[in-house]
């Protein structure tokens, strides 16, 4: 059966340059400032991330979020940790989603319980991202992880998060390429400060065929630079960055300049720009404007 590719992936891998942002699902089960954000963006971006207990802090399913922007007619990008779920459910989900009609899925290990809101919780673990990429392909293959064939043979768009500014890169880059083995067609990347490293990282990334999604933080204030500094590993806001904040009388509409300004830097050196704004939604198709103008 030949798999009917995604929008998202078509443009993509046609060689356009696509915009895709994240829209976080609510924290209970009313979606509906969920969907209307996600409808006033879909003119204007390829597709939307839906994510996954971000910062396991604990959301409605992004299973079922992405099927509501489904029938909604917004292309979701399913994001799925390995955090919370075994191989049984991450299989589930999966085969789930194929029988949504979800096609793009972004594989990450996920943050440690300890960054959330429910620390008595127990992580699972089962699989690392990398592996997850590989369950993803071997149910594309028609069977399980036990090696039990399928009934129906799911098809994904596989995507996995990379983090061009961790050092040291060669480490980096050697797990790049066992995601790309491992079925990964795209990369959405950490926050870019510094488009030198950027740049280094699709230079190196090109030969293995994968697209480069660069990611373009929306900062609220000096203190979350601060933060981010201090708590987020491979992340580093520059100081000059974090001292613009602290200067600006009006920290938010600094940091809205400073994620436009970012994301027409990269431009050129990307497949595409991936925005999150950390609940601003209403101010991304400013950033978009900067990237298209």
């Amino acid at each position: 059966m030949t798999a009917l590719l995604s929008k998202f992936e078509q443009k993509l891998m046609a060689g356009s340059f696509v915009i895709t942002a994240e829209v976080c699902p609510p924290k209970g089960c009313d979606c509906a400032a969920f969907i209307r954000h996600a409808e006033a963006l879909s003119g204007m971006i390829d597709a939307i991330n839906v994510t996954d207990n971000q910062g396991a802090n604990m959301r409605i399913s992004p299973l079922a979020a992405s099927a509501l922007l489904l029938k909604s007619g917004v292309e979701p990008i399913l994001q799925l940790t390995c955090r919370d779920r075994n191989r049984l459910a991450i299989q589930s989900d999966l085969l789930g989603a194929a029988a949504l009609g979800i096609r793009n899925v972004l594989a990450l290990t996920g943050d440690h319980i300890s960054f959330g809101d429910h620390k008595e919780a127990k992580s699972v673990f089962d699989l690392d991202s990398v592996q997850l990429l590989e369950c993803m392909k071997s149910l594309a293959a028609g069977v399980d992880m036990s090696g039990k064939k399928l009934e129906g043979t799911p098809s994904f768009f596989a995507g996995a998060a990379a983090a061009p500014e961790a050092e040291p890169f060669e480490l980096t880059l050697f797990k790049l390429q066992k995601k790309v083995a491992a079925g990964a067609g795209f990369f959405q990347t950490q926050a870019i400060f510094n488009s030198g490293k950027l740049a280094r990282f699709c230079e190196a990334v090109a030969p293995l065929g994968a697209k480069t999604i660069a990611g373009i933080l929306l900062l609220k204030s000096a203190a979350m630079a601060k933060f981010i500094n201090k708590n987020i590993p491979g992340l580093k806001v520059p100081e000059e960055i974090v001292q613009e904040l602290a200067d600006s009388a009006d920290q938010a509409a600094t940091g809205l300049a400073i994620a436009c300004r970012l994301a027409r830097e990269v431009k050129p050196h990307v497949n595409g720009v991936h925005i999150m704004a950390m609940g601003r939604e209403e101010v991304i198709p400013e950033i978009v404007d900067a990237i298209n103008n």
